[in-house]
C-alpha cells in the first residue's frame, strides 16, 4: 500500500469519524452504508483484503458478522473511543504519517510500540522468557510518556504493554491513558490483578484493553502458571464481560497444550466468557533456562495451522497466529517494520523475543533507535525467507539472526542472564531443520490455491 494523499486521508478520517456516530443508531442497517463510503473514499488497493472481508461478512451474515455485532454489546462510550483511536488515529491518520517518515528517513517506522513498564511479576511461569529479566527494572511514568509522545510524532497511536506483569504498574498505566486519550493501549496480563476498581478505571478512561494470558483449560494452564491461576483468570474475564469491557486472549502454544488451545471447546469457551480476539504465539526458546521440550513438533505446528484457519471460518472470534499468519503481512513484522520492543531497562529491541540491541531510549530518540545498526539490518533484510511459514530470523532461519547480531555488534539486553546469539540460535537449528519440509509443503499448497483463485478471476 502506497502513501495515501494527505487530503484524501483527512477526508477519509473525517468521514469515518462522522459515520461511526451514525452507525451507533442502527449498526445492522447502517454498516453496509459505512462500507460503501469507505470504499468510495479509499485509494486503489488500500486495505483491500480487509475491506472485502467486512463486505463479505455483512452480505453473508457469517461468523465475522456475528463478531461485529458482539462489538456492539460493549459499553457504547468505550466502543466509540476504540473506533476513534484504533481505526481513525492508529490505522488512517497514523499509517499515513508512518509511511511518510519511513520514506523520508529510509528506515522502518512501526504501527505499534511494545513497552515493558516493569520486569516485576507476581507469577513465575515455566519457560517464560520474562522470568529471566529479574524483578527490579522499571520504566518511569516520565519515560513512558516521552516514548508515547515521540511515537505520536512518527504516527504511532498503538501502545502495547508486556513484562513482567504490566498491571503491577496499573496506576501509572491508567495515568498514561489519561495523558494520551488519542492513543489505544493494550496490555498482556496474567489477569490476577484485575478487580472491580480496575474495571471502573477502564470504563472511565475508555482506551485500555487487556489481553489475558491463558494456556488452555485448568490443568494445562495451571501446570505452567501455578495452582489456582485458571480460576482467577476466568473470574477476571467474567468481571470484564459484566462491565461490557473489551478484552482478548494471549495464548502461547507448546508441545504440551497445543491440543487444548486449538480445540473447538476452547474457542467456544472463550466466546462464552466474552473474549473478542485471541492472539496465538508459538513458544520461543528464549533465555538460558528455556525449556526446549515445550517446542511443538512439526506435526503439532501443522495441526495448529489447520485448526486456527478452520475456526476462523466459523467462530465469532478474531484470531491471529503470529508464526503461521505471516503470509498476510509479508513476513517478519519486527525490527520496527510493524512493531518494536522497549524493555524495562530502556533497551530498544527489534522483537519482544529477540533481545539484542545497539540503542537505549535513555540515550537516544525513538527515531534514532529505529536507525540504529540492528534495526537497519532488519530494514534491509526483511523478509528473511520467501516462504511465509518460515518468517522468523531466529526460530526458522537462525543463521540469519547470527549474521545480523554479528554484523551490527548488537549486545544482549537481558540484564540478569545474558544469552549469546550463538547460544540462542543453536537451540533453534534442529527445530528449523525439522519444520522446513512441512513448511515447504504447506506453502506450496498455499501458492497453488492462490494461483487457482487468480486464474478463476480472469
Amino acid at each position: 500500500m502506497g502513501v495515501m494523499d494527505k487530503a484524501k486521508q483527512a477526508a477519509l478520517a473525517a468521514a469515518v469519524n462522522g459515520a461511526l456516530g451514525y452507525l451507533e443508531k442502527d449498526p445492522e442497517e447502517n454498516l453496509p452504508k459505512l462500507m460503501e463510503l469507505v470504499d468510495r473514499l479509499s485509494p486503489d488497493g488500500w486495505y483491500e483484503g480487509q475491506r472485502g472481508a467486512v463486505r463479505s461478512a455483512i452480505q453473508n451474515k457469517d461468523n465475522w458478522y456475528d463478531l461485529i455485532l458482539r462489538v456492539y454489546d460493549l459499553d457504547p462510550e468505550v466502543r466509540k473511543v476504540f473506533f476513534r483511536n484504533f481505526i481513525v488515529n492508529a490505522s488512517l491518520k497514523g499509517t499515513g504519517i508512518q509511511q511518510e517518515v519511513a520514506q523520508r528517513e529510509n528506515c522502518n517506522v512501526p504501527w505499534a510500540v511494545l513497552l515493558d513498564p516493569t520486569s516485576a511479576c507476581n507469577l513465575h511461569c515455566t519457560g517464560c522468557w520474562a522470568a529471566e529479566y529479574g524483578n527490579k527494572l522499571n520504566l518511569t511514568l516520565e519515560d513512558m510518556d516521552s516514548i508515547i509522545s515521540q511515537g505520536k510524532e512518527l504516527g504511532i497511536y498503538m501502545y502495547i504493554y508486556t513484562g513482567g506483569e504490566p498491571l503491577v504498574r496499573k496506576a501509572d498505566l491508567i495515568k498514561l491513558c489519561e495523558m494520551h486519550p488519542d492513543c489505544e493501549f493494550l496490555s498482556f496480563t496474567n489477569a490476577t490483578l484485575i478487580d472491580e476498581a480496575f474495571c471502573q478505571d477502564l470504563l472511565r478512561v475508555k482506551n485500555f484493553i487487556p489481553a489475558i494470558s491463558l494456556e488452555g483449560f485448568e490443568e494445562a494452564n495451571d501446570s505452567r502458571r501455578g495452582e489456582g491461576v485458571y480460576d482467577k483468570v476466568t473470574t477476571a474475564m467474567r468481571l470484564l464481560k459484566d462491565h461490557k469491557l473489551p478484552f482478548g486472549i494471549s495464548a502461547c502454544y507448546t508441545s504440551v497444550n497445543c491440543e487444548d488451545i486449538t480445540s473447538e471447546a476452547f474457542f467456544d469457551q472463550l466466546i462464552d466468557l466474552g473474549a473478542l480476539f485471541t492472539w496465538f504465539f508459538h513458544y520461543m526458546p528464549v533465555g538460558n533456562d528455556a525449556a526446549l521440550s515445550l517446542l511443538p513438533s512439526p506435526e503439532q505446528r501443522e495441526m495448529v495451522y489447520h485448526r486456527i484457519r478452520q475456526f476462523r471460518g466459523s467462530k465469532a472470534l478474531f484470531t491471529l497466529d503470529f508464526q503461521n499468519d505471516a503470509e498476510y503481512i509479508g513476513g517478519c513484522i519486527a525490527g520496527g517494520r510493524e512493531y518494536l520492543h522497549i524493555n524495562a531497562n530502556g533497551d530498544v529491541d527489534p522483537c519482544v523475543f529477540i533481545h539484542y540491541s545497539n540503542a537505549n531510549i535513555h540515550d537516544c530518540t525513538l527515531l534514532e533507535a529505529l536507525k540504529s545498526p540492528i534495526f537497519m539490518a532488519y530494514h534491509d533484510n526483511q523478509p528473511f525467507n520467501d516462504n511465509m511459514l518460515r518468517p522468523c530470523p531466529m526460530l526458522e532461519n537462525p543463521e540469519r539472526l547470527r549474521q545480523l547480531v554479528k554484523e551490527t555488534g548488537a549486545k544482549s539486553t537481558d540484564m540478569q542472564s545474558p544469552e549469546s546469539a550463538d547460544h540462542l540460535c543453536d537451540k533453534c537449528e534442529q527445530y528449523a531443520a525439522c519444520w522446513k519440509p512441512t513448511a515447504e509443503k504447506l506453502w506450496s499448497e498455499t501458492l497453488e490455491k492462490k494461483a487457482a483463485a487468480a486464474s478463476g478471476r480472469k
